[in-house]
């Protein structure tokens, strides 16, 4: 008896009017050792952005603290003139002291000098979408929101989104703007934040997923492995297409500073996993 096909959506509707393809790049990798510095091969990392774009890709996360400003920088060498329908998202909200060094800042002014930066590097005159890469625990939530609330008014900022966040925080900056994404880890085997998933759902919020390959769960491995092999497929590969097919509002960022490694990464788009295959990886979630 043939197994049945669990299907999903190709695209989502951010912000109610960019259509974006759920399968983007994140552009942390860009950079070098400890996301610190400019990264080993530079030229590697300008094709990969535009190889990026050339398969499809039109949505790039990236953070003015991957680099610092390195990643921003490069993603304009490479992109500029941009693509019609290129949306890239940045954040603020930390600082850098040094490699993998990640203090949190979300005060007014930081955050104001951020997007400014954010802005020129990137050489736009709006972000489509700014998101707030920390609450900050010094600084009033409300604070941080007013910040963006402005920009946003002051036609800087498109659409705005909240990383690392609760419900409870997403309703409370929904009092001050629209948040239409939500950046959280998780994976297969890291279900901490499967409420916020859920909230985003049901309220048409993107969800982001970082460090979405999880792992270190032997178990987990193990299942991903046979999932893997029945679609002659790698387990990275099914661990970022699980996610495709658990959720439609789930918007995929894989990094990488290799050609090779984007493409086996795009490749995620073409797997077509099985009832079956949901229910083995689903299961992950209660390990």
């Amino acid at each position: 008896m043939a197994t049945t096909t669990s299907s999903f959506e190709k695209t989502f509707i951010l912000g109610g009017d960019f259509k974006i393809n759920r399968l983007g790049y994140g552009a942390m990798r860009i950079t070098g050792q400890g996301i610190w510095g400019p990264p080993s091969d530079k030229k590697e990392c300008i094709r990969v952005l535009k190889r990026a774009v050339e398969l499809g890709v039109n949505f790039i996360d990236t953070a003015d603290s991957y680099g610092p400003f390195v990643s921003e920088e490069l993603i304009a060498e490479a992109l500029v003139p941009y693509p019609a329908d290129l949306v890239i998202g940045t954040k603020g909200g930390l600082l850098r002291t040094g490699p993998n060094e990640w203090p949190v800042d979300s005060s007014p002014a930081h955050l104001t000098q951020a997007l400014e930066g954010s802005l020129k590097r990137l050489k736009l005159q709006r972000i489509d979408l700014y998101q707030l890469h920390r609450i900050d625990p010094k600084v009033p939530a409300e604070k941080s929101f007013e910040v963006l609330q402005k920009a946003q008014q002051d036609g800087k900022i498109k659409h705005i989104g909240l990383s690392e966040v609760s419900v409870q925080d997403i309703q409370l900056a929904q009092q001050f703007f629209e948040v239409v994404s939500v950046q959280n880890m998780y994976s297969v085997d890291n279900r901490k934040w499967e409420a916020e998933l859920e909230y985003t759902r049901e309220h048409n919020i993107a969800f982001i997923p970082w460090f979405p390959l999880g792992g270190g769960n032997v178990k987990g491995e193990e299942a991903l492995k046979r999932v893997a092999n029945k679609h002659d497929a790698t387990i990275h590969q099914v661990a970022l297409s699980w996610l495709l097919h658990h959720s439609p509002n789930i918007l995929l960022i894989p990094g990488t500073s290799s050609v090779k490694h984007l493409e086996e990464n795009m490749k995620t788009a073409n797997i077509q996993l099985s009832e079956d295959d949901m229910d083995v990886l689903n299961s992950l979630g209660e390990l």
